[in-house]
């Protein structure tokens, strides 16, 4: 398993996928029962779980059901620490 800034896109649709089968069993619920719950078609959330592939918004309702909506909230947030944005801003005028 890959950890970190190396992972590729595949390799974190499949956490993800990972993760919310997890979280979906540790919530009790079926794939058909949160398929139903989610307004998610049972075969969207059967491919989800096997290859990690989903809509955003299919995602966000799943995800919703599970009570883990806010989870979202840190992903995509700025940069607040001004030290880490002038690295970021060095990093990027060394590649050029």
């Amino acid at each position: 398993m890959q950890y970190g800034l190396n992972k590729k896109p595949a390799d974190w649709m499949l956490e993800m996928a990972k993760r919310h089968k997890m979280l979906r069993k540790q919530a009790g619920f079926t794939q058909s029962e949160l398929a139903r719950r989610s307004g998610v078609s049972l075969g969207s959330l059967k491919r989800f779980e096997t290859s990690g592939q989903i809509s955003i918004q299919f995602l966000f309702l799943l995800i919703d059901v599970l009570g883990r909506l806010d989870d979202f909230d840190t992903i995509l947030k700025p940069i607040e620490n001004i030290k880490e944005i002038e690295r970021l801003f060095s990093d990027k005028q060394r590649r050029t």
